[in-house]
């Protein structure tokens, strides 16, 4: 593997200084003052890495990093400049920059960076990454434990039929997708799919939201309105924490279910429902029957087929290929430039945590590394697990405490890359700095290199 740099400068004394510090640990270094003498030189031998400054002459270090994207995806671009532009570096790292690097330049964090851009793009030919047909296409479900297999073989078999679901599981672990999956395979794909989540709603506006009202039928009722069952037609309507909807409305779930017809509010005649209802919960409904919390009756009637999906600790074999997966549609989200691929200790370190929050918490995890890892391979220090839920019980300690753990949070999730944890915060970099001193988290931004 060659190991050459391209510098672009307009200023000869940088060229002259950074070329002479990098002669010792690059076989290949060249030198261009301009961004377009820098595209001759690449056309006539390519490059590793390109170490451009953002303000040039002529064509901008911005405007080269967006032409080498579309020309080279694969060449890592990393920009500097003496200018702590904050918009600039987010701009940059989202068109695909490997590091945005302040002038005046640290030799010794530069040199860490390169090594860091090199160890990532020899990595990146060891990994196998899928083709571009296969890593770009929409994919749905994705398991081959021996519980995921029964639950494919449940789609298959529920898809036909019009047949009531129930899909039951813990939350994050993919209910919703199991869901679309059958009416997906079903011959009503075509139709709607429409999904409600039904603790979203207030118990006073579920009842509107699913059958719709009439005109008049409450204050501010101006017109006829309708419901989320005749959205659905003749598709699926997918009703999410069945478990948590209040008595008087599932009385009238249970209609619907039992005579396929319901009342919009304020209506004195029936709508005919042709939807097929799957439902999910995360709750014990034979707890919630014996506590008279949830109908038996509908208890018995959402059961005619039931569809279980394991939480993420009891399959995790799937994780190698859950995370690929996740990590190409992490790819696609985050923008531009080639699949990210996972490293070796990345693996190791998804399949050792025990994932309470399941496969949502997995994609969080690794679309959070994606952006964190702009190289293109995510290793095992972009992961960030275990993050507080929001109403932890640590919500009530002091501002002082919470502004603490929030930037100490960030700082830990970009590996003490203060330019990134500034951005991230919504601050100017000089503020971090204040920060970092007055809440005493030097240890996790160390040294004075303003990219350090």
């Amino acid at each position: 593997m060659g190991r050459s740099i391209l510098i672009v400068d307009d200023d000869s004394r940088i060229l002259a200084s950074v070329g002479q510090a990098l002669r010792t640990d690059m076989t290949d270094v060249r030198t261009a003052e301009s961004a377009e003498q820098a595209l001759s030189l690449l056309g006539d031998a390519p490059a590793d890495v390109v170490l451009a400054d953002l303000k040039m002459p002529g064509m901008s270090g911005m405007d080269l990093l967006k032409l080498l994207r579309d020309r080279a995806p694969d060449l890592d671009v990393v920009l500097m400049t003496a200018y702590d532009d904050l918009p600039t570096v987010a701009e940059a790292m989202r068109h695909g920059a490997a590091d945005f690097l302040v002038k005046p330049l640290d030799l010794h964090h530069l040199r860490r960076t390169l090594a860091r851009i090199l160890e990532d793009r020899e990595m990146r030919t060891r990994l196998p990454t899928p083709p571009e047909s296969v890593s770009r296409r929409e994919t749905r479900m994705v398991g081959r434990d021996p519980s995921m297999i029964q639950v494919f073989k449940l789609i298959g078999q529920v898809a036909g039929t019009r047949t009531t679901v129930v899909i039951r599981g813990e939350s994050g672990t993919g209910k919703e997708l199991v869901a679309r999956e059958i009416h997906a395979s079903s011959p009503y794909a075509g139709e709607p799919f429409v999904a409600v989540n039904c603790t979203a709603l207030p118990a006073t506006l579920l009842e509107s939201e699913l059958f719709g009202h009439v005109r008049g039928a409450f204050t501010g009722a101006t017109s006829d309105r309708r419901g989320r069952f005749a959205l659905a037609a003749r598709g699926t309507l997918f009703l999410d924490e069945i478990g948590d909807t209040p008595a008087e409305f599932q009385a009238k779930l249970l209609r619907v279910l039992q005579e396929h017809e319901y009342y919009p509010v304020g209506a004195e005649r029936p709508e005919r429902s042709e939807a097929r209802v799957i439902a999910a919960t995360h709750r014990d409904l034979e707890e919630l029957v014996a506590d008279g919390r949830f109908r038996e009756d509908l208890y018995y009637r959402l059961r005619v087929v039931e569809i279980f999906v394991p939480p993420l600790r009891e399959r995790m074999g799937d994780i190698p290929l859950l995370a690929e997966h996740l990590v190409r549609k992490a790819s696609a989200a985050v923008g531009e430039g080639p699949d990210a691929v996972l490293a070796p200790d990345a693996v190791e370190a998804l399949k050792a945590y025990p994932w309470p929050g399941n496969v949502r918490e997995l994609e969080n995890c690794l679309t959070r590394a994606a952006v964190f890892a702009p190289a293109g391979v995510i290793r095992a220090e972009h992961l960030q697990f275990g993050a507080p839920p929001a109403g932890a019980p640590d919500a009530l300690a002091t501002l002082e405490a919470a502004e603490r753990e929030h930037v100490a949070r960030v700082l830990r999730a970009t590996g003490g890359h203060k330019s990134r944890a500034a951005e991230i915060l919504g601050i100017s970099r000089p503020r971090l700095d204040r920060l970092i001193a007055r809440l005493g988290l030097e240890e996790l931004a160390p040294g004075r290199n303003p990219e350090a």
